[in-house]
């Protein structure tokens, strides 16, 4: 199972490997959702990998999720155990989703994974289990390099041109128009009305909201925006600095690269990993066939073949 903040997903696999069954809900992070929702998102998709076989016969069963923390809270946790006891199911072991993310991409037992989504965290793995942290503050304390933080870093720079004055580049004209419309983008006059908007704008919603203009970031570098370059060159030197600091010295095991920002495509992706040559850096695309490989190394031993396909 992986249980992120905007789908979950999970499949049933055999001691051969072989994706038995699957199933899919919304999100499940109890951090996001409240804990009564997350639970009944998680057990519907562990359902639906489920149908037609015999929850019994599960030998083990492992939830990648989101907000795990929460289930320290013995309250919420007791949820949680009940959904598990309603589907049948006697063996769950739920760990942090960089784990199943990091599984899904190595076998290798030790290394790092770098995640850089709407948030951002670099986990040192061993064993592999996540044993120490660097980031995952949240967008108040934190999150650097994230999408959270291209947005915002987006606006800052927008605002910046306006108070300042200078040319309104790519990245300041699409930054104006998603947020104030199209009108916007060709300022007569003082431009003060104009920065106040955008501020007020900024303001006037939830934090996160400011990860939409992320993509702005990376479509206004690949146009060679200079804002946008510079933006993207913060990210990724942020990025590289945090996993750097989850790794000792002259380590030589892999680094997974996980979400939307570290993309090969993208410009944060590529400087990243451009700061990283001579490591072995490898990108996670599924994080519920490294939740199967897990679970079948629970059940099964080391030698337990890797799901292929979910």
């Amino acid at each position: 199972m992986d249980a992120g903040g905007t789908s979950t997903r999970a499949i049933a696999v055999d001691a051969s490997g072989a994706v038995l069954g699957s199933g899919r809900a919304a999100g499940a992070n109890p951090n996001s959702h409240s804990p009564s929702e997350a639970a009944a998102r998680i057990a519907s998709a562990i359902g639906g990998a489920l149908d037609g076989l015999d929850p019994a016969a599960t030998e083990a069963c492992v939830v990648g999720m989101a907000g795990v923390s929460k289930l320290s809270d013995p309250a919420i946790a007791t949820i949680f155990e009940a959904a598990w006891r309603d589907l049948g199911l006697s063996s769950v072991r739920t760990v942090p989703d960089p784990e199943v993310a990091y599984a899904s991409a190595t076998s290798a037992p030790d290394g790092s994974v770098l995640v850089a989504g709407t948030g951002s965290i670099a986990c040192r793995i061993r064993g592999r289990r996540t044993v120490s942290t660097v980031g995952g503050y949240g967008w108040l304390l934190g999150d650097e390099g994230s999408a959270y933080w291209l947005g915002r870093e987006a606006v800052r720079s927008t605002l910046d041109v306006l108070s300042r004055g200078g040319e309104l580049g790519p990245l300041a004209r699409s930054v104006l128009t998603e947020a104030l419309g199209p009108s916007a983008v060709d300022p007569v006059g003082d431009r003060a009305p104009l920065w106040r908007a955008l501020v007020t704008s900024a303001n006037s919603e939830a934090p996160v909201r400011l990860a939409r203009f992320a993509p702005f970031v990376s479509e206004a570098d690949r146009e060679g925006d200079p804002a946008a370059d510079g933006i993207t060159s913060r990210a990724a030197a942020l990025l590289v600095t945090n996993v750097m600091a989850a790794r000792d010295p002259g380590e030589t095991t892999p680094i997974v690269l996980v979400g939307g920002v570290l993309s090969p495509s993208g410009p944060v992706g590529a400087k990243v990993r451009a700061r990283l040559t001579g490591i072995e850096v490898l990108t996670s695309t599924d994080g519920v066939l490294g939740a199967a490989w897990l679970a079948a190394v629970d059940a099964y031993g080391e030698d337990a073949p890797r799901p292929v396909s979910s």
